[in-house]
């Protein structure tokens, strides 16, 4: 049977606003998007499981930028995707959603983050929002 851990979600923007964009900056700089804190308790420590879930707003302003989107638990990279945007003249507003699984912690506090980042010379992609970053922790 599952049993729930820990649940926590963070929305720093709620709703698509071009008037509140931020640029992704180029590789090998990247931008925080949102981070959470998820708590394993000692009688769960190795036997659990962490879904973790994000969906970005993006807008392509120049040329056709490529996305990375990576989230870090403590520190360190623990997942990766990345996704196409195009500007003027074609599609220029997405929402990215995506969902990683990180399995069998130790007991105590984890620091998850969301970052962006754009690995394509010569273009630009900017945050016009909703960002949602979530984490739900189950013991299997």
């Amino acid at each position: 049977m599952v049993q729930i851990l820990d649940y926590q979600a963070t929305e720093p923007l709620s709703t698509f606003n071009p008037e509140i964009a931020f640029p992704i900056p180029q590789a090998p700089f990247r931008v925080l998007l949102a981070s959470i804190q998820i708590n394993i308790p000692g009688t769960a420590s190795r036997n659990n499981r962490v879904e973790l879930l994000s969906s970005v707003g993006v807008s392509g302003i120049t040329n056709i930028s490529q996305i990375v989107f990576r989230i870090f638990r403590n520190g360190k990279e623990i997942f990766n995707t990345q996704d196409g945007v195009e500007s003027a003249g074609s599609e220029q507003n997405y929402i990215f959603t995506f969902q990683a699984i990180d399995s069998n912690l130790i007991a105590g506090a984890n620091f998850y983050q969301v970052f962006a980042e754009n690995i394509t010379p010569n273009t630009q992609a900017d945050v016009v929002g909703p960002v949602s970053f979530s984490g739900l922790a189950i013991k299997s």
